[in-house]
């Protein structure tokens, strides 16, 4: 794959569709969230759980997570995306690879918990004028 230049504007677009994507996340919108991506999509965050495919497969993982992570503790995320890197595949879609911090605060914390770090790699399409996630692998920097 050979790297072309992308323009200012796809890359932001591409930021734009980032920032309604982690909105939705962080405001725990999953179907939102899920129909970001393809209709077979595939999102693998975690390791240990296996990948989920298709957008009710994406907002059930997401849900099923979510319970079980934090069950009722009142708990407010933000995803911080930076260090976008993309690049344009000769079938026209868009690798993108950038890296991410996971705040996680708590009500009467000050002191936020700010994991885990981790390197995103996106396949992006482009479908009725946006974006929409083809895939998403997420590795995280605490494992070798």
């Amino acid at each position: 794959m050979s790297a072309t230049a992308i323009s200012t504007d796809v890359y932001t677009q591409v930021q734009q569709f980032y920032a309604r994507q982690m909105h939705a996340l962080d405001a725990c919108r999953f179907d939102e969230y899920a129909a970001t991506f393809t209709e077979d999509g595939e999102f693998s965050h975690t390791p240990g759980r296996p990948a989920a495919h298709t957008r009710d497969g994406i907002a059930r993982e997401l849900r099923a997570f979510h319970e079980e992570r934090f069950a009722t503790e009142p708990v407010q995320r933000r995803h911080w995306f930076n260090m976008i890197h993309l690049i344009e595949a000769p079938d026209g879609s868009l690798r993108s690879t950038f890296y991410v911090l996971v705040v996680t605060s708590r009500p009467g914390e000050r002191q936020p918990e700010i994991a885990p770090s981790c390197v995103v790699h996106d396949v992006l399409i482009r479908a009725d004028g946006g974006l929409l996630n083809r895939s998403r692998r997420v590795e995280h920097d605490y494992l070798p």
